[in-house]
């Protein structure tokens, strides 16, 4: 009888723990080697397991936004903390997001701020050109993204498919600069030298790093990667004498109608912080942090250093799909 009692107080006081056990559900597109060490942290500080669903590079981003739409009615997921920025805003568009002003961001750039708080950026990737340093010279080096239609790189290009992620949102850019009809010719002209489309930024980074090409499209977290290793390669940012380099924030949004609101207003508060984008800056990622005060390693350029692309995110977001149904009758088609 003494043993019954024992083992009813004990299933008891499981299931009270189980019960009072705090949990927030993240979707995130930030690559798991990098996203997921600041998640542990964050439950390690503030005592609230994470339950984090990640994306695969060859869908990135749009593999969980298609998720969170066949979820709109009835939401699993608290947090979206989204590698770029512009399918953030389509969620908004679609009704998906709930408003949310965070007290971390109160020194983020007012450019890095949904004007209605349903999203904040933070933590800044560009859109670089990664070259192998035994296959060209410096004197070689393009220095603008347009240079690439020259029969000299005939070949000798990757990037990956324009229909996702950060790839997307830089072809939508181009449509705002230096605009549609000329960027359409452009990405013509690239088809045309016999540009490599492959799987996503980190295999553009790859077959330059393995020597197979000498240039490639990608970001500069993954292209950080690879120049932490040691591997024989640099990283250009085009344009700097022309429209710029394209600089693509990390974005958090809280979900509408979520399961679990509070402990993801405290996981937003924790991502926009200080600490936060100082632990992106010094991870092989590199993010640049949009706080220049932020401390950083000497490779992590301040973004503010960078000659950016000016354009308005909510007019590269109107553009996206337009951009991506050229793309796809272009590359894919």
């Amino acid at each position: 009888m003494r043993s019954y009692i024992i083992l009813i107080i004990l299933v008891i006081c499981i299931s009270c723990s189980k019960a009072d056990m705090r949990e927030v559900v993240v979707y995130t597109s930030v690559d798991q080697v990098f996203s997921e060490p600041i998640l542990k942290d964050f439950e390690k500080e503030k005592g609230i397991k994470v339950k984090a669903v990640y994306d695969v590079e060859a869908q990135k981003t749009t593999g969980l936004v298609n998720r969170l739409l066949a979820e709109k009615d009835r939401p699993k997921c608290d947090v979206f903390w989204n590698s770029e920025i512009i399918r953030t805003m389509y969620l908004k568009n679609k009704g998906l997001l709930a408003p949310y002003k965070s007290p971390s961001a109160d020194d983020i750039p007012p450019q890095f701020k949904d004007r209605e708080n349903y999203w904040t950026g933070f933590a800044t990737r560009a859109r670089i050109l990664i070259y192998n340093t035994t296959m060209l010279k410096e004197t070689e080096l393009p220095k603008s993204i347009f240079d690439l239609t020259d029969p000299k790189w005939k070949g000798k290009v990757a990037l990956g498919y324009p229909l996702l992620g950060t790839i997307a949102t830089h072809v939508a850019a181009l449509y705002i600069v230096p605009g549609q009809e000329k960027t359409e010719a452009y990405l013509k002209a690239l088809k045309a030298n016999d540009v490599l489309i492959v799987n996503g930024n980190s295999v553009s980074r790859d077959l330059v790093v393995e020597g197979k090409i000498p240039i490639a499209f990608t970001d500069t977290d993954d292209a950080n990667v690879a120049i932490q290793s040691g591997k024989s390669v640099r990283i250009i940012y085009p344009d700097r004498d022309g429209i710029g380099t394209l600089l693509i924030p990390n974005t958090v949004a809280l979900i509408k109608g979520c399961p679990h609101p509070e402990e993801g207003k405290i996981l937003i508060d924790y991502l926009l912080s200080r600490e936060v984008e100082k632990k992106l800056a010094f991870s092989e990622s590199a993010n640049m942090p949009v706080r220049d005060t932020v401390e950083k390693p000497p490779h992590v350029p301040a973004f503010s250093s960078i000659k950016s692309m000016q354009v308005d995110y909510y007019e590269v977001a109107n553009n996206l799909e337009k951009a991506t149904l050229f793309c796809q009758n272009l590359f894919i088609r």
